[in-house]
C-alpha cells in the first residue's frame, strides 16, 4: 500500500462471531498485511471462547466497561477503560465482561487478523 488513504464507513457493519462477541472491522486489508484494527463488543455476563491466534499478536485497548482477561503466562486480571493489554502470538486467551454494560475494546493485530490464524481451544459441550 504505497498511497495514504482514509477509509470511511457509511453504515456500521458489526457482525457476531461464534467466539461470543461482536466485531466491527475498522482496518483489515490484504494490501496492508502488517496490522488490522477492530472494535470488539462483549455483552454483559459473557465470556469469549478460549482461543489463540497462531502467528498473530494482539493489543487490546479497553474503551468502556469492565472485564477480566485470561492470557497464558499472565495471572487473570481485571481491566477497565484506559487499560492496554499485549497478547503474544499463540497465547491462549479469553475475556469476560464483569459489568452491566457492554465491554468494548479495540483489538490491534500484527500481522493482520485472518480467519486461518484463529484456533478455538474450548471443547464443545457434550
Amino acid at each position: 500500500m504505497a498511497e495514504p488513504r482514509i477509509v470511511r464507513r457509511d453504515e456500521p457493519s458489526e457482525y457476531y462471531l461464534s467466539e461470543r462477541c461482536h466485531v466491527l472491522e475498522h482496518w483489515n486489508a490484504a494490501e496492508d498485511a502488517q496490522a488490522s484494527v477492530a472494535r470488539i463488543r462483549v455483552a454483559p455476563g459473557t465470556t469469549t471462547r478460549l482461543h489463540r491466534l497462531r502467528g498473530t499478536a494482539e493489543r487490546y485497548l479497553i474503551q468502556s466497561g469492565r472485564g477480566r482477561v485470561e492470557v497464558a503466562g499472565l495471572a487473570p486480571a481485571e481491566v477497565t477503560a484506559g487499560d492496554a493489554l499485549f497478547i503474544p502470538a499463540d497465547a491462549a486467551q479469553r475475556i469476560a465482561n464483569l459489568g452491566d454494560d457492554d465491554l468494548v475494546f479495540l483489538a490491534i493485530c500484527t500481522p493482520r487478523f485472518v480467519p486461518e490464524c484463529y484456533e478455538d481451544l474450548e471443547p464443545e459441550a457434550a
